[in-house]
């Protein structure tokens, strides 16, 4: 009956947009750029389909790698030539530079249309990334200007055969910081390898302790830090910084750990030599490609309190825009609903293993994949946050993690550290 509701009100949201669902003598064709290597082809079979069902062509054009796509965007910005529609690869201001430039169509009438139905499809955490609310810094007017076609989160992820191995349940994994550190002793026991992730590049790093932050001192301190209103050597944070020492001590994570590579964590998880891996939902992808049998599942991090939620670092993975110019605009709207629909969602997810935007098709998805999209849940992420922390006080924060986890420093110092760069930095924003 849902599915029978949902396809309904799409047919009527079709209708206002004036669709008839059948062939037209015109047949416009709409065209598309994307960067996405791992969903061309199902991009290709997609529009295949939706030319049979409506006699509208589709064209997406892949241009890749990432950093040419971006550049091919910018040149058709400025010659006023983009395509019907196109992605944004960059930070939310540069998004905001092309809403601003008239380049992106607003697309809220069609999300709020019939009651929200295309709205309400998609996790709202995934539709944040797109809308900028009233109030924005970027001055841009309220509203949602792109349809995410697929999310990520980061989480972690446990071996189910190495857990069994060590006398767990492998369908139970820690859900506390202390359960956590209790397999520690266990893995050192069996000669396993604990925790593997891509700590070398650091901003791994940054998105673990910010989840650990989050839970025990709430968004409002975390953010009131990154404002200079919260001494980083407040006890909540040296709190933060410990758990890391405690980890170390525990035996709970990889040896190397500081100087590994994302890659050669995924490379030792997927081979069944770590017992954990910290990482994105893309990881289901690159585990498929290395040991097709991997028995595995996804975990939040362990809670440390229960005073603030769980978060995670999560949100819209990829999402196309509009051309606002177009004067196949409401055709390419059209076909972005249908795109995100459940049954288009489902097949991409299936096809290219990334997580849907679309929140009712969970069930037609591989479990792992669900587990991963149900994080969505407690998903945050810094593009949302509003305000944004000095590049150097992220480098010492996460440098400074390494350095305890190696033993070199206290989280004591640490804080310290880290809260002296923080009032230089600030004493220099106050001079300019």
């Amino acid at each position: 009956m849902l599915f029978k509701n949902v396809f309904l009100g799409i047919f009527v949201l079709f209708s206002v947009l004036g669709c008839s669902g059948q062939k037209t003598d015109s047949k416009p064709a709409i065209s598309i750029w994307h960067w996405m290597t791992d969903r061309d082809a199902a991009f290709q079979e997609l529009a295949k389909k939706y030319e049979t069902l409506t006699g509208i062509r589709v064209n997406f054009e892949l241009y890749a790698p990432s950093d040419a796509y971006s550049q091919k965007i910018r040149a058709a910005a400025q010659g006023i030539n983009l395509p019907d529609v196109f992605g944004i690869l960059g930070e939310k201001r540069d998004f905001a530079s092309f809403i601003k430039a008239g380049h992106i169509l607003d697309l809220t009438f069609y999300m709020d249309a019939n009651n929200n139905i295309w709205k309400n499809n998609f996790f709202p955490k995934a539709l944040a990334v797109n809308e900028f609310t009233a109030g924005n810094s970027y001055g841009i007017n309220p509203g949602i200007y792109g349809a995410p076609i697929d999310i990520m989160t980061i989480q972690m992820v446990y071996n189910k055969k190495l857990f069994s191995q060590l006398g767990l349940n492998p369908n139970r994994p820690p859900k506390t910081l202390q359960e956590f550190l209790d397999i520690g002793p266990k893995i050192q026991a069996a000669g396993m390898q604990g925790l593997v992730s891509g700590w070398g590049e650091v901003w791994m790093i940054d998105c673990l302790a910010n989840d650990f932050a989050f839970n025990i001192m709430g968004k409002d301190k975390v953010l009131a830090t990154i404002r200079g209103e919260v001494s980083y050597t407040d006890p909540d944070w040296i709190k933060v910084f410990s758990i890391f020492k405690q980890m170390q001590g525990s035996g709970v994570l990889a040896k190397g750990l500081v100087t590994m590579i994302n890659k050669s964590a995924e490379q030792l998880f997927a081979n069944e030599k770590a017992v954990f891996a910290f990482n994105g939902s893309w990881c289901v992808n690159v585990y498929k490609g290395m040991n097709p049998s991997l028995e595995y599942g996804a975990m939040l991090p362990p809670q440390v309190s229960d005073k603030y939620p769980v978060s995670i670092w999560g949100g819209a993975g990829s999402s196309f825009m509009v051309n606002a110019r177009s004067k196949n605009k409401e055709e390419a709207v059209k076909f972005l609903i249908w795109l995100t629909d459940q049954e288009q969602q489902a097949y991409l997810s299936k096809v290219t293993n990334n997580l849907p935007a679309n929140k009712n098709c969970l069930a037609k998805i591989p479990e792992v994949l669900a587990q991963f999209a149900r994080g969505m849940d407690y998903a945050t992420h810094p593009n949302i946050w509003g305000v944004s922390e000095f590049s150097l006080v992220i480098e010492a924060f996460d440098r400074g993690i390494q350095s305890i986890i190696i033993g070199e420093k206290t989280p004591e110092q640490v804080a310290s550290e880290v809260q002296q760069i923080k009032e230089r930095e600030l004493d220099k924003r106050k001079a300019r």
